[in-house]
Protein backbone atom coordinates (compact mmCIF):
# COMPACT_ATOMS: atom_id res chain seq x y z
CA UNK A 1 0.00 0.00 0.00
CA UNK A 2 2.84 2.37 0.89
CA UNK A 3 4.55 1.55 -2.41
CA UNK A 4 1.35 2.36 -4.37
CA UNK A 5 1.17 5.77 -2.65
CA UNK A 6 4.79 6.45 -3.59
CA UNK A 7 4.04 5.62 -7.22
CA UNK A 8 0.97 7.87 -7.25
CA UNK A 9 3.01 10.72 -5.76
CA UNK A 10 5.78 10.10 -8.29
CA UNK A 11 3.37 10.13 -11.24
CA UNK A 12 1.74 13.36 -10.05
CA UNK A 13 5.17 15.06 -9.96
CA UNK A 14 6.08 14.07 -13.53
CA UNK A 15 5.76 16.54 -16.36
CA UNK A 16 3.86 15.65 -19.51
CA UNK A 17 7.21 15.31 -21.33
CA UNK A 18 8.10 12.35 -19.06
CA UNK A 19 4.96 10.37 -19.92
CA UNK A 20 4.39 8.18 -22.96
CA UNK A 21 2.07 10.03 -25.39
CA UNK A 22 -1.41 8.53 -25.57
CA UNK A 23 -0.88 6.18 -22.65
CA UNK A 24 -1.94 7.79 -19.36
CA UNK A 25 0.29 7.09 -16.37
CA UNK A 26 3.02 5.28 -18.32
CA UNK A 27 6.50 6.73 -18.02
CA UNK A 28 8.79 6.76 -21.05
CA UNK A 29 11.21 3.82 -21.18
CA UNK A 30 14.60 4.53 -19.65
CA UNK A 31 13.36 7.16 -17.19
CA UNK A 32 14.36 6.06 -13.69
CA UNK A 33 13.64 8.07 -10.60
CA UNK A 34 16.09 7.49 -7.79
CA UNK A 35 13.34 8.02 -5.23
CA UNK A 36 11.59 4.87 -6.45
CA UNK A 37 14.66 2.75 -7.03
CA UNK A 38 15.89 3.06 -3.41
CA UNK A 39 14.55 1.05 -0.50
CA UNK A 40 12.78 -2.28 -0.38
CA UNK A 41 10.40 -3.83 -2.81
CA UNK A 42 7.93 -4.75 -0.09
CA UNK A 43 6.60 -8.26 -0.55
CA UNK A 44 8.33 -8.85 -3.88
CA UNK A 45 10.11 -12.22 -4.03
CA UNK A 46 13.86 -12.16 -4.50
CA UNK A 47 14.85 -13.60 -7.89
CA UNK A 48 17.22 -16.53 -7.56
CA UNK A 49 20.27 -17.00 -9.76
CA UNK A 50 20.27 -19.79 -12.31
CA UNK A 51 22.92 -22.34 -11.46
CA UNK A 52 24.47 -24.46 -14.18
CA UNK A 53 24.64 -27.99 -12.84
CA UNK A 54 27.25 -30.48 -13.82
CA UNK A 55 25.57 -33.22 -15.81
CA UNK A 56 23.26 -34.29 -13.03
CA UNK A 57 22.30 -37.76 -14.07
CA UNK A 58 24.38 -40.84 -14.58
CA UNK A 59 28.05 -41.16 -15.31
CA UNK A 60 30.30 -38.65 -17.05
CA UNK A 61 32.31 -41.33 -18.76
CA UNK A 62 32.99 -45.04 -19.12
CA UNK A 63 34.41 -46.96 -16.16
CA UNK A 64 38.07 -46.15 -15.54
CA UNK A 65 39.13 -49.72 -16.35
CA UNK A 66 37.46 -49.62 -19.80
CA UNK A 67 39.34 -46.74 -21.41
CA UNK A 68 41.55 -43.79 -20.53
CA UNK A 69 39.74 -40.56 -19.66
CA UNK A 70 39.87 -37.51 -21.89
CA UNK A 71 40.94 -34.23 -20.28
CA UNK A 72 37.32 -33.03 -20.21
CA UNK A 73 36.06 -36.26 -18.64
CA UNK A 74 38.83 -36.14 -16.03
CA UNK A 75 37.89 -32.54 -15.14
CA UNK A 76 34.19 -33.44 -14.77
CA UNK A 77 34.98 -36.48 -12.64
CA UNK A 78 37.42 -34.48 -10.48
CA UNK A 79 34.72 -31.89 -9.70
CA UNK A 80 32.41 -34.63 -8.43
CA UNK A 81 35.10 -36.43 -6.48
CA UNK A 82 36.35 -33.19 -4.89
CA UNK A 83 32.80 -32.45 -3.77
CA UNK A 84 32.52 -35.71 -1.86
CA UNK A 85 36.14 -35.73 -0.65
CA UNK A 86 35.22 -33.36 2.19
CA UNK A 87 34.16 -35.08 5.47
CA UNK A 88 31.37 -32.55 6.09
CA UNK A 89 29.91 -33.13 2.62
CA UNK A 90 30.07 -36.89 3.10
CA UNK A 91 28.14 -36.50 6.36
CA UNK A 92 25.61 -34.24 4.60
CA UNK A 93 25.08 -36.86 1.89
CA UNK A 94 24.76 -39.56 4.55
CA UNK A 95 22.15 -37.56 6.49
CA UNK A 96 20.14 -36.85 3.34
CA UNK A 97 20.33 -40.45 2.12
CA UNK A 98 19.05 -41.64 5.53
CA UNK A 99 16.16 -39.12 5.48
CA UNK A 100 12.73 -39.86 3.98
CA UNK A 101 12.76 -39.14 0.26
CA UNK A 102 16.56 -38.72 0.35
CA UNK A 103 16.06 -35.03 1.10
CA UNK A 104 16.50 -32.62 3.97
CA UNK A 105 15.98 -28.97 4.81
CA UNK A 106 19.06 -26.85 5.44
CA UNK A 107 17.65 -26.02 8.87
CA UNK A 108 17.48 -29.73 9.78
CA UNK A 109 21.15 -30.30 8.94
CA UNK A 110 22.74 -27.67 11.18
CA UNK A 111 22.21 -29.36 14.54
CA UNK A 112 23.44 -32.89 13.66
CA UNK A 113 26.65 -31.47 12.18
CA UNK A 114 27.15 -28.73 14.78
CA UNK A 115 27.76 -26.12 12.07
CA UNK A 116 26.11 -22.82 11.25
CA UNK A 117 23.51 -22.47 8.51
CA UNK A 118 25.82 -20.45 6.19
CA UNK A 119 28.49 -23.17 6.44
CA UNK A 120 25.95 -25.90 5.68
CA UNK A 121 24.68 -23.87 2.71
CA UNK A 122 28.24 -23.46 1.39
CA UNK A 123 28.80 -27.21 1.43
CA UNK A 124 25.39 -27.90 -0.14
CA UNK A 125 26.19 -25.47 -2.96
CA UNK A 126 29.39 -27.39 -3.67
CA UNK A 127 27.39 -30.62 -3.84
CA UNK A 128 24.84 -28.89 -6.09
CA UNK A 129 27.54 -27.62 -8.45
CA UNK A 130 28.83 -31.20 -8.72
CA UNK A 131 25.33 -32.41 -9.64
CA UNK A 132 25.03 -34.64 -6.58
CA UNK A 133 22.09 -32.82 -4.96
CA UNK A 134 19.36 -30.52 -6.26
CA UNK A 135 17.78 -27.68 -4.28
CA UNK A 136 14.06 -27.01 -4.04
CA UNK A 137 12.84 -23.76 -2.53
CA UNK A 138 9.71 -24.23 -0.45
CA UNK A 139 7.56 -21.98 1.73
CA UNK A 140 9.44 -18.96 3.02
CA UNK A 141 13.21 -19.27 3.14
CA UNK A 142 13.23 -23.04 3.52
CA UNK A 143 15.35 -24.84 0.93
CA UNK A 144 15.27 -28.60 0.73
CA UNK A 145 18.09 -30.50 -0.93
CA UNK A 146 17.48 -33.89 -2.55
CA UNK A 147 20.19 -36.41 -3.42
CA UNK A 148 20.46 -37.29 -7.13
CA UNK A 149 20.79 -41.06 -6.78
CA UNK A 150 21.68 -41.51 -10.47
CA UNK A 151 24.71 -39.26 -9.99
CA UNK A 152 25.97 -41.36 -7.07
CA UNK A 153 25.28 -44.60 -8.95
CA UNK A 154 27.19 -43.21 -11.93
CA UNK A 155 30.18 -42.36 -9.75
CA UNK A 156 30.17 -45.83 -8.27
CA UNK A 157 30.04 -47.40 -11.75
CA UNK A 158 32.99 -45.33 -12.96
CA UNK A 159 35.15 -46.29 -9.98
CA UNK A 160 34.14 -49.97 -9.83
CA UNK A 161 36.99 -52.29 -10.88
CA UNK A 162 36.35 -54.85 -13.58
CA UNK A 163 35.94 -58.31 -12.08
CA UNK A 164 36.88 -61.30 -14.18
Amino acid sequence: MVYAKRIDKYLSELSSADLTPGVPGVVKPGLIDSRLSRGTMGGMPKPLPVIELASAGGACCAPLADAPLTAEQAEDLAVRLKAIADPTRLRLLSLMLASPGMQACTCDLTEPLGLTQPTITHHLRKLTAAGLVVPERRVGNFTYYRVVSDALTGLAAILAPVTA
